[in-house]
């Protein structure tokens, strides 16, 4: 397990596992395997959440191209396995803040699918009433915090949030996702700081899909291993294959444990893949169709979970195909839904604004 040195462990914290190297995209390193356990409805749950992130963000690129989404348009495709392992691991009470690569988040959360694509195109049945868009949803019964524009702010706001629920002495913890790319803004180490210093219940999460905006990684950071980026302050962090939800949930259970007993906050860097470009208007001409083929056919994360539900005989094809079809029709009726809620009125432009 490639982990920076922790301050202070848990109590019965689990002795490190084996590990191996892999290749993930342009990135090799050495990556935990351990794995949660996880019951047949489990595997069933994790699966069907990926897929419906996966044909939800198909539907939102093709509303995309035909000009019924507006703006920034962000897809999740090929990611889907961190925020679903992430979430396995909360708790209710929890929160969760991210930055403008959303919908699955609010998905995971539990958030309804024809309120988030009604937002993506700017309808009144939108989470934000239509006013926020791609990047700007939230729900606060779903202790989901947004969607962030501006790179890095989510997370010093999520550091105010995990803040909140030390304060209330609640017990919750609160996941703040970033990706490789905002690893380097400042604000980051701020909130690092002052997370550390009154030992918060903060999870970082750093979604490394290889590439800030049309940058590699490497070309873009003196170091790659972002699950360091603690050690600075003390904050222990672990690197884990951002493509595998078992592998994601078990890290996820420490790393939220550790925060959740009282040691302070801990950094996970989740090594994953986009397989779109970085918004619907980049064509991605910085890497090669074969790179994005390669992980696609090697490391997909539902179809890694499709052979183990079908190899466990969990699932048999004609009941995965029955899940497609169950999840392509909440896909639709969301796309409807969008379509047939009208837009907001102009005088809500006055109104949810703080003077």
């Amino acid at each position: 397990m490639a982990k920076s040195a922790p301050k202070a462990e848990p109590a019965k914290r689990a002795a490190a596992p084996a590990s191996e190297t892999r290749s993930s995209g342009n990135a090799a390193a050495e990556i935990s395997t351990a794995r949660a356990p996880a019951t047949k409805d489990e595997l069933i749950r994790y699966y069907r959440t990926m897929l419906l992130i996966r044909r939800f963000e198909e539907r939102a690129g093709q509303l995309y191209g035909m000009g019924l989404i507006g703006g920034f348009c962000h897809l999740y495709i090929g990611q889907e396995a961190v925020v679903v392992g992430m979430q396995a691991a909360l708790k209710p009470g929890d929160s969760v803040i991210t930055a403008y690569r959303d919908h699955g988040h609010m998905l995971a959360c539990d958030m309804d699918a024809g309120g988030v694509m009604a937002e993506l195109t700017g309808r009144k049945g939108g989470y934000s009433k239509g006013k926020g868009g791609s990047m700007h949803m939230f729900s606060v019964e779903k202790g989901f915090y947004g969607g962030h524009g501006i790179v890095g702010a989510q997370v010093p706001l999520g550091t105010g949030i995990a803040f909140a629920h030390k304060y209330k002495d609640d017990g919750g913890v609160c996941l703040i996702y970033f990706g490789e790319g905002a690893a380097n803004q400042g604000q980051v180490y701020e909130s690092f700081n002052m997370a550390e210093l009154w030992r918060l219940p903060a999870v970082y999460v750093v979604e490394n899909n290889q590439y800030g905006m049309g940058t590699s990684a490497k070309r873009a950071s003196a170091s790659t291993e972002f699950f360091k980026r603690g050690s600075a302050y003390g904050i222990p962090g672990e690197r884990v294959d951002g493509m595998d939800v078992l592998a994601v949930k078990a890290a996820a259970l420490e790393a939220v444990e550790f925060a959740r007993s009282g040691n302070g906050p801990y950094i996970l860097e989740a090594l994953t893949y986009r397989y779109r470009g970085h918004s619907m208007s980049d064509p991605a001409k910085y890497r090669t169709k074969e790179e994005v083929e390669e992980i696609r056919k090697k490391r997909d994360p539902i179809d890694r979970l499709r052979e183990e539900l079908i190899e466990k005989r969990v699932l048999d094809d004609a009941k995965l195909k029955d899940l497609d079809r169950e999840v392509r029709d909440i896909v639709v009726r969301a796309a409807e839904f969008s379509q047939q809620s009208p837009e907001p009125d102009p005088a809500e432009l006055y109104t949810d604004v703080l003077a």
